[in-house]
């Protein structure tokens, strides 16, 4: 039955149409996607080349996903797994990078991750030391000023500060895929 199928026509890449913003929300030439079959097709079929490229498999052909921050975007739920826009759990490991503006990024089970902006206050109430303790908000702070640091940890992950231009390199990902 194979054999009688036609192959998959040759089409090329398709780059620039596609993003995700830094909530999560996909856009299809800086125009909202609101259609709910729409959004469940990107979500499904979202997916990393080798070199770090987000994008979305349309049949045979890639569209090549810009990101605003990260190729996944979580919410938070006390008590549960961070909840990707995707729709999936996920599970986060390794460091917590935090950039100069507080926003934290880390690596996760299905790929790197930035908190929506709308849970911080969330990520900063789970935030502790070493000791279990509470950080105070100068501890807080201190994470993305220069000077001595404490150690900072979110669900068991230590947080370490970093420029906004590394993450990406140091998570395996590109911001902005190019032809």
């Amino acid at each position: 039955m194979s054999d009688a199928l036609p192959p998959w026509p040759q089409v090329p890449a398709c780059y620039g149409w596609l993003s995700l913003d830094a909530r999560g929300n996909w856009r299809l030439k800086d125009e909202a996607v609101d259609h709910p079959g729409l959004i469940a097709f990107l979500n499904t079929h979202y997916a990393c080349d080798d070199e770090g490229c987000w994008l979305v498999n349309n049949g045979p052909q890639r569209v090549f996903v810009k990101l605003e921050r990260a190729p996944l975007i979580v919410r938070l739920h006390p008590g549960q797994r961070p909840l990707a826009h995707t729709g999936r759990q996920v599970e986060p490991r390794g460091d917590v990078l935090i950039d100069a503006l507080g926003r934290p990024h880390f690596d996760t089970d299905s790929g790197p991750a930035s908190i929506d902006d709308r849970d911080l206050a969330s990520f900063l109430d789970e935030l502790t030391l070493r000791d279990g303790r509470a950080p105070t908000d100068d501890e807080i702070l201190a994470l993305t000023s220069a000077g001595r640091r404490p150690e900072l940890l979110w669900r068991g992950l230590t947080l370490r500060p970093s420029a906004d231009a590394d993450i990406p390199d140091r998570l395996g990902y590109r911001r902005e895929p190019k032809e």
